[in-house]
């Protein structure tokens, strides 16, 4: 079980990191970069579910409880987000743009936009302070970017467990020598 977990895990890492790192390295640009970084997480999080139905069909005789499935699951997502950690640690490392003074100015900047007041914009300068000041911190930092995409592979593994714990969903196939001949 445990090679077939880093085995989608690293799957998925990859597929999730590989084009931040790109994106990062080669231009540094970083807008607009919500939308797609979660959608490359659900891409990248479809290994849990190619994952877990192996599992169930190779090791466990094509059943499995949602307990077992979402075990499977999260293990899978925990090591692609682990991948996606080291990812984004080394586009920090080596970026060609400053990702804290481009945030910070992008915090500020959305606060301007929302409310412009001296109060607001004192409260949004706090506010951007207490994430510099936490960022700065490497353990933090860390934790913040394993954060960003365990929910999404939390909700992926519970979702699949749901799915997965149902035989009849996408049954094993007999190998070809079992199947019946038409």
């Amino acid at each position: 079980m445990l090679a077939l977990i880093l085995r989608y895990g690293l799957l998925a890492g990859v597929i999730v990191a590989a084009p931040m790192l790109w994106q990062m390295l080669t231009n540094g640009n970083i807008e607009g970069g919500y939308f797609l970084g979660y959608l490359m997480m659900l891409v990248a999080l479809s290994a849990v579910f190619f994952g877990v139905k192996q599992y169930r069909d190779k090791h466990q005789g094509g059943v499995i409880r949602f307990g077992k499935a979402f075990f499977v699951g999260l293990g899978i997502s925990s090591v692609a987000c682990v991948i996606y950690v080291i990812g984004w640690e080394i586009s920090l490392a080596f970026a060609k743009t400053d990702f804290v003074a481009v945030y910070s100015k992008a915090m500020m900047d959305s606060a301007r936009a929302k409310d412009p007041s001296p109060e607001a914009m004192a409260a949004a300068a706090a506010q951007v302070d207490s994430f510099v000041k936490i960022y700065a911190n490497p353990v933090l930092r860390v934790l913040m970017t394993f954060i960003e995409m365990f929910p999404v592979g939390l909700l992926v593994s519970l979702i699949t467990a749901g799915i997965l714990r149902n035989p009849r969903v996408l049954p094993a196939r007999a190998p070809a020598a079992q199947r019946p001949s038409a």
